[in-house]
């Protein structure tokens, strides 16, 4: 087994689902050690947390620059090699940049940037660092969604005619609705969760979604977005008309006011031999539909999968796997690149993923304010 590799983490401290998600992900195939973390803004919390979950506090940093300036100061073989950013968005550039610029790996959440310019210059610091950059569209991980990427590259389903993919929640309708919370919630507020809320946090996985599985990109769109309040800067449910290539049209649906749900990412694409579905609350089941054959249902861990789906699947067929795994699969496939292993480009989303990402949320929003009209994007 090789040494593990040494991780340090930005945010995700205190009661952050996202990070104990992270912690766990890095965990599950024994890849990672996290040996410094800068958790919180104020140092006291970070050293707090630190010792609750049983980190050593030595390399517990009062932030984000010090962090930098201290780990390099160390030898090469001791000093941390991968960074996690799990901060609110505003700070993701500017930490994934300055980390690429001192030569660490980086594992993002997204949206990567703030915006496409930022983007953009992100990427070409990626190319310059020779760096890993891996981005956390965690649903790529799950063994289902990548037996459909594999199966459609294989030709399954022919020529694609139609995607339609949602994601669908309920949770900001409390906050929506009292006009004191949504004024002081951090994803309501363009200065830190950048233009948009619902596309820039949730559609943004639909669309990687679709472009990850069917192997296609998406040319051009048009969205409508709902503010629900005239003192509401932020997108809380919108709808995105896509055209991928000439005859492969789709849509996506995104909402954080649909009132009920969870966590509904779902995904359909139709082709001219078959179709496939697959639902994230329902992560084990991918549906194969036909007009000619009764429906045929795939499941992980299975040797009629693909060497993707199965190297994603750490138990035997029956045994669910959630959310944690899927986070997983991506630290694996990052933890495979950062040591100059073989792995398959569809085992962790890059740093193309995220300027794709940056590029589909702005033009998302030019179509919406320019009268929901089509836009081309680059």
């Amino acid at each position: 087994m090789p040494k593990k590799i040494r991780l340090g983490i930005l945010g995700g401290g205190g009661d952050s689902l996202i990070g104990v998600l992270h912690r766990i992900a890095a965990f599950i195939n024994d890849n990672y050690e996290i040996v410094g973390a800068v958790f919180s803004p104020e140092h006291q919390e970070s050293l707090d947390f630190a010792k609750e979950i049983d980190i050593p506090l030595n390399r517990i940093y009062k932030d984000f620059d010090t962090l930098i300036e201290e780990e390099l100061k160390l030898p090469e073989d001791e000093r941390m090699q991968v960074c996690s950013v799990q901060t609110p968005n505003f700070l993701h550039f500017p930490m994934a940049k300055k980390l690429l610029d001192n030569g660490f790996h980086v594992i993002c959440e997204k949206p990567m940037t703030m915006n496409y310019e930022e983007a953009k210059i992100l990427q070409e610091a990626h190319k310059k660092s020779g760096k890993v950059f891996a981005l956390t569209h965690t649903y790529t991980g799950y063994p289902m969604v990548r037996q459909m990427r594999e199966m459609i590259k294989a030709g399954e389903l022919g020529k694609i005619h139609k995607v339609d993919a949602m994601y669908y929640q309920g949770w900001i309708n409390p906050i929506i609705h009292d006009k004191e919370k949504r004024s002081s919630v951090w994803r309501l507020d363009p200065k830190k969760a950048g233009i948009s809320s619902c596309m820039g946090d949730i559609g943004v996985h639909a669309f990687n979604m679709i472009e990850f599985t069917t192997g296609l990109k998406v040319k051009s769109l048009l969205c409508d977005f709902n503010y629900l309040y005239d003192d509401n800067q932020m997108d809380v449910d919108g709808t995105v008309l896509i055209r991928m290539n000439e005859h492969v049209k789709g849509v996506i649906r995104s909402s954080q006011v649909a009132t009920g749900e969870e966590n509904r990412l779902a995904i359909a694409i139709y082709g001219e031999k078959g179709a496939f579905r697959w639902e994230q609350e329902r992560p084990n089941f991918l549906y194969r539909m036909s007009d000619t054959e009764p429906t045929q249902i795939y499941k992980p861990g299975h040797a009629y999968n693909s060497e993707l789906s199965l190297d994603g699947t750490k138990l035997p067929p029956g045994h669910p796997e959630g959310i944690f795994d899927s986070m997983a699969n991506i630290y694996k496939g990052a933890a495979k690149a950062i040591r100059g292993e073989k792995y398959n480009d569809g085992e962790f989303p890059t740093m193309q993923d995220g300027v794709r990402g940056m590029n589909f949320i702005e033009n998302t929003v030019a179509s919406h304010k320019q009268g929901n009209v089509w836009v081309e994007m680059d």
